[in-house]
């Protein structure tokens, strides 16, 4: 049973390099509302007053044969598609398709700018830095991804990769100016936007599968224990959290709570709660779980879901609101998708896999407050 559910979270593993939501800043004021056991904040704007929010779709527009991975600005999206320019793939199993190259696209002029090319090799999961200054991504033909870091400006790229740690078994933006991900076979790295690469030492030997900083605190878990465990980098201490079987941490904006994925038998379960672990609430629970990422305000919680635990079911994309503790579906016959936020929060791009190609798609958002 635990090497089944070992399995279970290194696959889940695959999806979460591309599932985290866009950076917001956090000077902003808040609103808190108290709830038993702990409270919910949003980041909201000066002068604004939380009443009762009530949600409603504008429009969706699709867009084929295209991944979106992530947001600019308000009308800038970080795009992946295929590059025709480059020739077919001349690897027989590839054959048929052509390599996938990184672009800008603009929502107003519908134009693309070329961002990263490179032949035989499929880049994308394009995540921006927070400061919008830097871009981490993937390239693959076959077999396990690689990851590199392109500065926006200058448009020069490197391979995170080399001593100490070989390659990289993952990546995600830790902060402006460092990347974080567990090492191919052991252990675990931060790389700078410079190039620099250092391991853990104390994560040294052990077979690291997420990996996710949250203020001066590390949080992670290996294939031997897939415990949540976090540790404090000032002072060194290792403590375990006592979440099991997770397979994904994702920080909110402000870094004072995470929402934390976590197999239990058949079912996956997606947690909210404090970073010691502490005031947990159930947000979601499936047979299938995904695509989690947070609004830049904190108030929406995207997410794609199949199965209620009970029976298979289809696939549906959902926002969970934070002020209402309520769930609103928004797309129907969604498998695992990519999810990402607009900067106002009033946009949410998701992207999905149907085997031969990606396919996105943006919903258009409208808010309301009732005092």
């Amino acid at each position: 049973m635990k090497k089944t559910q070992i399995i279970k979270i290194i696959c889940a593993l695959i999806l979460l390099v591309t599932t985290t939501g866009c950076s917001a800043e956090n000077k902003k004021d808040k609103v808190t509302r108290q709830e038993p056991g702990g409270s919910i904040t949003i980041i909201d704007n000066a002068g604004n007053e939380a009443g009762n929010p009530g949600v409603s779709i504008v429009r969706i527009d699709s867009y084929e044969n295209l991944e979106i991975s992530d947001w600019l600005d308000s009308d800038t999206l970080i795009v992946s598609k295929e590059n025709q320019s480059l020739g077919k793939m001349s690897l027989e199993e590839l054959s048929d398709s052509y390599p996938r190259s990184l672009y800008r696209y603009n929502l107003n002029t519908k134009e693309y700018k070329l961002l990263k090319e490179q032949k035989e090799l499929n880049l994308g999961g394009a995540k921006l830095s927070p400061d919008k200054k830097n871009l981490l991504y993937y390239g693959y033909s076959l077999g396990d991804p690689s990851y590199y870091m392109l500065n926006i400006e200058s448009l020069k790229s490197f391979s995170i990769s080399g001593e100490p740690i070989g390659n990289a078994g993952s990546a995600k933006w830790a902060d402006k100016d460092t990347v974080m991900g567990a090492g191919y076979v052991n252990g675990a790295y931060s790389a700078t936007t410079e190039g620099h690469i250092t391991s853990f030492e104390e994560l040294d030997q052990k077979a690291v599968l997420i990996i996710e900083k949250i203020k001066d605190t590390v949080y992670y878990n290996t294939a031997d224990d897939a415990t949540l465990m976090a540790l404090n980098q000032s002072n060194k201490d290792i403590v375990s959290l006592g979440l099991t079987n997770v397979s994904g941490v994702y920080p909110s904006p402000d870094e004072n709570q995470m929402l934390v994925l976590q197999y239990n038998g058949s079912k996956q379960i997606l947690l909210l709660c404090d970073r010691d672990g502490n005031n947990i609430k159930t947000i979601a629970e499936g047979i299938e779980l995904g695509g989690v990422s947070w609004s830049p305000d904190q108030r929406m919680i995207a997410y794609s879901i199949k199965g209620d635990g009970r029976g298979t079911g289809a696939g549906s994309l959902n926002i969970y609101d934070m002020l209402t503790s309520k769930s609103t579906q928004i797309a129907v016959d969604i498998g695992n998708a990519n999810t990402c936020w607009s900067p106002s929060g009033e946009e949410l791009a998701y992207s999905q896999w149907d085997g031969k190609q990606y396919n996105s798609s943006i919903v258009y958002l409208e808010y309301s407050l009732q005092k």
